[in-house]
């Protein structure tokens, strides 16, 4: 049996057109070699919000019967590829919220590949990336991560630019020439037949071992048992009471699940100087995800374990350049940015300027009309 199986994990919203792209194609490609496949989504939030990671997967097999006892498992764990359609995602995932922080590899077959777009190198992604346990791949695509919208889409070939990458490091599911025929067919552009060539030629692998990656502990539970499991479905609520961190003496931390972690929702996250702020609460009052803590000397920080990096706080902050968004990729932490201040105020702004001044600002998505045309413009420059 050669059933072959891709689970593309991309950004809700901002990547949905691209994961179904990428899917849509495997299934035709799998068509031309004279296979049967399907595409379809699950695990992410209905309906999607943004930023919150989400899968589609793409399932491939010789037979009918082949195929349908793939998809009899009601959770694939095997499969042969995992896409990453943005690197920051390789910190984790957490697509159902109360399912916990995972690991981008969790799913991935032993020997399988990790395909990521990033312009990061090899051995910075495994830094982030949790071990797995057992030997893996990891296969780049060099590429920013492509943002748009729901509804409009930014066609960067992208989508093309991971298929062609997809037949090199497994070629069981589907060969370089049928997906090249896919995209003459499907997409009627030359320029992204090329494109997938390209990134077909480009593309470079890298075994990963059992022992490499981030040595962190991710989300884990017990199922209860029979004798345990409750009439219905019961959540229990969170206690008003007002947290505290240890070390701090005063301030308000708003009270937050301990195991809900909104950082594999960001792309970006804020940057706060705190030499410039004001106190004027604007962030800690329009922050949609409650992420700001009163710190005992009457700053707001962003905690970085609640933060979902949506950049709201830097638009409404009235104070130029006191927030600023940084690419979620510059940093390898969540550590406190207002302990980092109080302990060396010199080291903090020099860590500051360093993360805003020498790393791009990620994008979520357009914020006006004309932007992707200007990026065009831009890129071509």
């Amino acid at each position: 049996m050669s059933t072959g199986s891709v689970e593309v994990v991309y950004r809700g919203i901002f990547q949905k057109t691209l994961a179904k792209n990428i899917c849509r194609g495997i299934v035709f490609a799998a068509k031309k070699d004279g296979k049967i496949g399907i595409a379809f989504g699950r695990y992410s939030d209905s309906p999607e919000r943004n930023g919150i990671p989400a899968k589609q997967f793409a399932v491939v097999a010789d037979t009918e019967d082949e195929l349908q006892e793939h998809l009899a498992r009601y959770e694939p764990t095997n499969n042969d590829v995992t896409i990453a359609a943005d690197d920051t995602l390789c910190k984790g995932i957490e697509s159902w919220a109360w399912y916990g922080l995972q690991p981008i590899n969790k799913l991935l077959a032993e020997g399988g590949t990790l395909l990521v777009t990033s312009t990061q190198s090899h051995n910075k992604l495994i830094n982030f990336i949790h071990r797995k346990g057992s030997p893996y791949n990891l296969a780049t695509v060099k590429a920013p991560a492509s943002f748009s919208g729901l509804w409009v889409y930014k066609d960067d070939h992208t989508d093309v630019r991971l298929l062609g990458a997809l037949a090199k490091v497994a070629p069981h599911i589907m060969t370089l020439d049928s997906i090249l025929t896919v995209i003459a067919d499907q997409w009627k552009d030359e320029a992204k037949v090329a494109s997938a060539k390209k990134s077909f030629e480009d593309t470079q692998t890298i075994p990963v071992s059992a022992d490499q990656g981030n040595d962190e502990e991710p989300f884990s539970f017990d199922m209860p048992g029979w004798k345990k499991m409750e009439e219905g479905l019961v959540i229990r609520g969170i206690s008003q009471e007002q947290q505290t961190i240890a070390g701090r003496d005063g301030g308000y931390v708003p009270t937050r699940n301990e195991t809900f972690k909104k950082f594999s929702t960001r792309t970006m996250r804020p940057v706060i100087n705190f030499d410039t702020c004001t106190k004027c609460t604007l962030c800690w009052l329009h922050c949609p995800d409650t992420c700001f803590d009163i710190t005992p000397d009457g700053f707001y920080e962003a905690n970085m374990e609640a933060c979902c990096g949506c950049g709201v706080c830097e638009a409404v902050c009235p104070v130029r350049n006191c927030v600023t968004m940084v690419n979620e990729e510059a940093f390898t932490d969540n550590a406190s940015q207002w302990e980092m201040w109080t302990k060396d105020k010199e080291a903090y702004t020099a860590w500051m300027e360093e993360k805003i001044s020498n790393l791009p600002v990620r994008s979520h998505g357009f914020h006006h009309v004309g932007q992707y045309a200007e990026e065009i413009t831009n890129d071509s420059d």
